[in-house]
C-alpha cells in the first residue's frame, strides 16, 4: 500500500463522513419540519435516494435558512425546558424548610391554622 492510497482512503473516508452528516441532516430536518406535507417529504427522500447530491444541493439551497431557523427554533425550546428544570429542581425546598415557611406564614397571619396543617401534610408526603 503506497502513501498515495492512504490519502485517497482517507479523502473517500472523509467524502463518506461528510455525505452521511449531511443526508441525516437532511432526512431530520424533513421529519422535524410539521409545515411540509407527508408526500413531499416522500418526493424529497426518494429523490435523495436516487440523486443524492443533486437533491441535497437542491435541498439546502432551497430550505437551508428554514433549516437553520428550525434548528434555532428546537435550540431555545430545549434551552427553555432545561432552564425551567433546573429552576424546579434548585427552587424545591425540604420538608423542615416547607413546614418552616408555613410556620412563619402562619405566625405573621398569612395563612389559617387549616392552611398550615394542609401546607404541612403536603410537605412531609412529598
Amino acid at each position: 500500500m503506497s502513501f498515495g492510497d492512504i490519502l485517497w482512503f482517507i479523502f473517500i473516508s472523509f467524502a463518506l463522513m461528510a455525505y452521511l452528516m449531511v443526508m441525516f441532516t437532511i432526512i431530520t430536518d424533513l421529519f422535524r419540519d410539521r409545515d411540509t406535507s407527508g408526500w413531499a417529504k416522500a418526493v424529497w427522500v426518494v429523490a435523495l435516494i436516487f440523486f443524492p447530491i443533486v437533491t441535497s444541493l437542491i435541498y439546502l439551497g432551497a430550505r437551508g435558512r428554514g433549516m437553520a431557523e428550525r434548528n434555532a427554533r428546537t435550540a431555545e425550546a430545549m434551552k427553555a425546558q432545561q432552564d425551567a428544570y433546573i429552576r424546579e429542581i434548585a427552587s424545591q425546598a425540604t420538608p423542615a424548610e416547607q413546614i418552616a415557611q408555613g410556620q412563619a406564614m402562619l405566625e405573621q397571619g398569612t395563612i389559617s391554622r387549616d392552611e398550615f396543617e394542609t401546607l404541612k401534610q403536603k410537605a412531609l408526603v412529598s
